[in-house]
């Protein structure tokens, strides 16, 4: 069983994104959008995914500065921890400030700034590269004496307050805002307008940006998103996409020098070219609140039920495996994790070109009936597995086949436009 806090906080971020659908409904709002929420989600089980085995290295590089460079052994107690928990907000600080003001940084960061609403669901949308870079910035807490086990949950539990504030049901919240990172402050942070970008970066206390200049007081409403839009539905893609494109820009800069100013300053900055020398950082543009339009492909109702349904099924094959993940053998995890990264490729295409996605989605469905019978590998259920799997084929393949040639709908199912 897996003791991290959140993983072990997954019901708790359903129900809370439950409660924020029936505000939806009540006050007849448009807060969420079927395919972009998934999507979110899908980023959340990537990261989580990929974390099984990025933590590796992680974990091991905070426990060697630990062991041989720590100046002394703090000890673990109520107060130590209050430190500890202020301390590890500082450095999340400045491994998120870092995260937006370096370009290499931001390909993993971005991924959690891409989505064109603002709702809970964004919360659990992360980069799964993202702790390559920012785990150096924690280092220095190894250094002073904490140890791993009560840094790595200490930084959980500040990662866990960062859930709540995700959402637009909240205004502002008094006094609260001097101290506190709150929904009104992370909706800036969440802004693609001039005015908002890179401002915010607080994890829990939002005096570190009043202290450092970043802080930015929510004004008119924020235009959620990037400078740069995705303009896609899958979760695969959208953590690979700001790396490629930022490779192709490396092949097309001839100097050296310019190659790592590309990498290492402001995303945003590109080499000068004579004799226009036109480079520098190319500062984000207004946004045309008239013409701008969020990014939607809307496929038959059909279509979207059946996503839904295999996003459920998805997303409880991958609790369950991140609950178990201990239990298995190497080759069962990077099995199962390929598993878990191809559905979401899969289910994202769908969304996308069904047409042209069915023979994956074919293969992946076929894949997913052969890790039930390996997993459910028991004597006394192999019968009702066996029905089980059977019926999953059958039904996924009549209703993916029926709904591909449905035609579309501009009524999609979605929760918001």
């Amino acid at each position: 069983m897996d003791i991290n806090p959140i993983i072990l906080s997954i019901p708790i971020y359903f129900l809370l994104i439950g409660i924020e659908l029936i505000i939806q409904v009540i006050q007849k709002r448009k807060l969420y959008r079927l395919n972009d929420a998934l999507t979110n989600m899908g980023c959340g089980v990537t990261q989580q995914v990929s974390a099984l085995f990025f933590k590796v290295i992680v974990i091991a590089m905070y426990q060697l500065v630990y062991e041989y460079l720590a100046i002394i052994q703090i000890p673990v107690n109520w107060w130590t921890i209050a430190i500890l928990f202020v301390l590890v907000d500082f450095c999340y600080y400045w491994a998120h400030r870092m995260s937006h003001e370096v370009n290499l940084f931001w390909g993993g960061h971005v991924v959690h700034h891409q989505s064109e609403d603002y709702n809970l669901s964004v919360a659990l949308r992360q980069g799964s590269f993202q702790v390559l870079w920012t785990s150096i910035f924690y280092l220095p807490l190894a250094f002073l004496g904490f140890d791993t086990l009560t840094f790595v949950t200490v930084s959980a539990f500040v990662t866990l307050y960062q859930f709540w504030i995700h959402t637009e049901t909240i205004g502002k919240m008094g006094g609260l805002e001097w101290i506190f990172n709150t929904p009104s402050h992370h909706r800036v942070h969440h802004g693609r307008d001039p005015k908002y970008i890179d401002k915010n970066h607080a994890g829990v206390f939002i005096i570190w940006d009043r202290l450092f200049g970043t802080f930015q007081e929510e004004e008119e409403k924020p235009t959620y998103g990037v400078t740069q839009p995705l303009d896609s539905w899958n979760p695969i893609w959208a953590n690979l996409k700001p790396y490629i494109a930022m490779g192709k820009q490396l092949q097309q800069t001839p100097r050296w020098d310019d190659r790592m100013r590309i990498l290492f300053k402001r995303p945003g900055w590109r080499p000068g070219w004579r004799p226009a020398n036109i480079g520098g950082y190319q500062a984000p543009q207004e946004v045309d609140k008239n013409t701008y339009r969020k990014y939607d492909v809307k496929g038959s109702p059909r279509l979207n039920y059946y996503i839904f349904f295999q996003y459920i099924i998805a997303l409880l094959g991958t609790a369950l495996f991140l609950f178990t993940e201990a239990q298995l053998l190497m080759p069962e995890k990077v099995a199962m994790a390929g598993l878990v990264l191809f559905s979401l490729l899969s289910l994202g295409s769908l969304f996308e070109k069904p047409g042209r996605t069915i023979p994956l989605e074919i293969v992946r469905i076929v894949c997913t009936l052969l890790a039930v019978l390996y997993f459910g590998q028991n004597e006394q259920w192999i019968n009702a597995i066996l029905v089980f799997g059977s019926s999953y084929v059958l039904i996924s393949t009549y209703w993916l086949y029926t709904a591909v040639r449905a035609k579309k709908s501009s009524h999609s199912f979605t929760a918001g436009a």
